[in-house]
């Protein structure tokens, strides 16, 4: 798949992979092309993109806030297809849709994704659509190379991890705190250990998130993984108009880089 490819291709290259996220649709539906274009010119392997959602569960206070500007906007999730479909002139990274099962119900699942191969996603994460039901989710749908990203816990035990870690395309995204998104001053003495572990276990690459929110971290929490996630600290910058330390987080990424 595309997506695990462009993870494998950076790392080949002896670099981290970085995944920016952000919130569809924050500052306005029209911003979303040109910042997708920012980051990918910044460096990103992969952008995940958040469709907004008034019980966003996985969300800190943070990506909340932006979800609810955006959906005082009243941008739903057709609106932010339709963005990515206008990025794609000019952004050729891999592009992934985080959302959650309602708005895919309202779209129609099938409608959502014909939809999302025609505008050019990459994958998707579903954080309330568990293993066991995403068979049901999609049987008998044309998923084609869309990639269905799982999610690991620091409380998923390794048997699950495992179990995750094998169904799960284009990467496994490894929680790092326990509850949602948002930046931390420091995470356990134990979670890069953890982390190795899940790597060893997974077929696929491995990229860390949730509470990522500066270079040392970056630098610290990809040791032993693929790469890293960014989210709320990505959300924040954008909205202060903040670029120059995104890409100081960005460059986070490279080997043997200071910032």
């Amino acid at each position: 798949m595309r997506l695990e490819q462009a993870i494998r291709t950076v790392n080949a290259r002896g670099e981290k992979a970085f995944i920016p996220y952000v919130m569809g649709g924050d500052g306005g539906i029209d911003r979303l092309p040109d910042i997708l274009a920012f980051l990918e010119r910044s460096g990103a392997t992969a952008i995940e993109v958040g469709v907004p959602f008034s019980d966003p569960v996985a969300d800190g206070p943070v990506i909340q806030e932006a979800g609810l500007r955006a959906l005082a906007d009243n941008i739903s999730l057709k609106d932010v297809l339709e963005a990515i479909r206008i990025a794609r002139q000019s952004t050729g990274v891999p592009i992934v849709v985080m959302t959650y099962l309602n708005p895919i119900f309202r779209f129609g699942i099938d409608t959502f994704l014909s939809t999302c191969r025609e505008v050019g996603v990459d994958g998707l994460i579903i954080p309330d659509l568990p293993l066991e039901q995403s068979d049901q989710f999609f049987a008998g749908r044309n998923k084609q190379d869309i990639a269905l990203v799982q999610l690991v816990s620091l409380t998923s035990p390794m048997e699950r991890i495992e179990k995750l870690a094998a169904h799960s395309e284009g990467f496994l995204y490894a929680v790092t705190v326990n509850g949602t998104t948002g930046g931390q001053t420091n995470f356990g003495d134990s979670l890069e250990q953890h982390l190795a572990k899940v790597a060893q276990l997974s077929p696929v690459p491995v990229m860390a998130g949730f509470g990522i929110s500066t270079p040392e971290h970056v630098r610290q929490l990809s040791t032993s993984v693929a790469g890293v996630i960014v989210g709320s600290k990505i959300v924040e910058l954008l909205q202060q108009g903040d670029e120059a330390t995104i890409e100081q987080l960005m460059a986070a990424r490279l080997p043997d880089v200071t910032v």
